[in-house]
């Protein structure tokens, strides 16, 4: 310790020539040489820790274990789905008549029937390419318009007292209601359908973002202020991602208005859809394809849904990972 004292000057020099001190020696110094090579042995203790990592699972091992994780939620899907078909099935079969009425109630057999001679002809396939073609329209537009809108309302008041009153005058109004006004604001048929599909996916998708971005802490706001971040990376860089569970909630309650919406549009002044077949149908008698056309609005809808939550799994990636994003 007193060496390491003189060697900072708390020792006189006198002390350390009269043999009161040890001094040590000077070590030599390291050579550029030295100073590059690695010590005896770094190379195989390299091997050995490399050796020791566990490789990357290959692709059907990964599919085994995601197998294995999502059996009992395809099981009881699958448990769901038929129990659903089975009752449907015995309330044909016996012509149920305790207040609902299953007595013109077409049976799943016979709808399947039916699906296998619709798709003898295009018709069909067409109607339901148009009506996934409205739905993609209206709905990635009224999420464009609906998430820049939003952040832009929930960070800035002056923007959330200009336009948010005039939102909420419009918001209450059915899709449905904006049919007859669709058709005399726009000159193509095709474009009000797609306008009505936007307004009902615009207003969840809307309100979901505002929610969002008021819900974020204050103070990651302000830490990146202080850190300097200019205001547009703060926009899209910290709010829009801690605003993306509640953007993703409004996406899929979108999609299920608009899809609503679009149904109704077809109904009323379509001339091909999912929901002109349907009331074509219905206005032919024929029940068997109006099961079908409902069951396919079904099907549609839930493979759209479930694109939702993978992109949002896609996209949050930490909502998994912390157990709040689902399986």
């Amino acid at each position: 310790m007193r060496a390491a004292n003189w060697a900072q000057g708390a020792i006189p020099r006198s002390e350390a020539r009269q043999g009161l001190v040890a001094v040590p020696a000077a070590s030599p110094p390291l050579s550029a040489a030295d100073t590059l090579t690695p010590p005896a042995g770094t190379a195989s203790i390299a091997r050995t820790a490399e050796a020791r990592l566990p490789a990357a699972p290959p692709l059907a091992s990964a599919l085994s274990t995601w197998l294995s994780r999502q059996w009992l939620p395809m099981l009881l899907g699958v448990v769901s789905i038929g129990s659903m078909l089975l009752a449907w099935h015995l309330a044909t079969l016996y012509k149920l008549d305790f207040y609902i009425r299953f007595n013109n109630i077409p049976a799943p057999a016979e709808v399947f029937d039916k699906l296998l001679e619709v798709n003898q002809s295009p018709q069909f396939l067409t109607n339901i390419g148009i009506s996934v073609r409205r739905i993609l329209l209206g709905f990635f537009g009224a999420a464009a318009v609906g998430i820049g809108l939003g952040l832009l309302i929930g960070r800035y008041k002056p923007v959330r007292m200009l336009t948010l009153p005039a939102l909420e005058v419009l918001r209450p109004i059915p899709a449905i209601a904006w049919v007859p006004m669709s058709i005399m604001l726009w000159p193509d048929n095709e474009v009000s359908i797609v306008f009505i599909t936007f307004i009902g996916a615009f207003f969840p998708i809307l309100l979901s973002t505002i929610h969002g971005v008021e819900s974020i802490d204050p103070v990651l706001l302000r830490a990146a202020r202080c850190l300097g971040c200019p205001e547009r990376r703060m926009l899209w860089q910290i709010m829009l991602p801690a605003a993306l569970p509640h953007i993703f909630t409004g996406l899929a309650v979108g999609m299920g208005v608009a899809w609503v919406s679009l149904i109704a549009a077809e109904m009323i002044s379509g001339q091909f859809g999912i929901g002109y077949f349907t009331w074509e149908a219905y206005s032919l008698i024929s029940y068997a394809e109006i099961a079908l056309g409902m069951i396919t609005i079904g099907v549609l809808g839930l493979l759209c849904s479930g694109g939702i939550r993978m992109t949002a799994r896609m996209v949050m990636p930490w909502q998994a990972a912390t157990g709040k994003g689902g399986a």
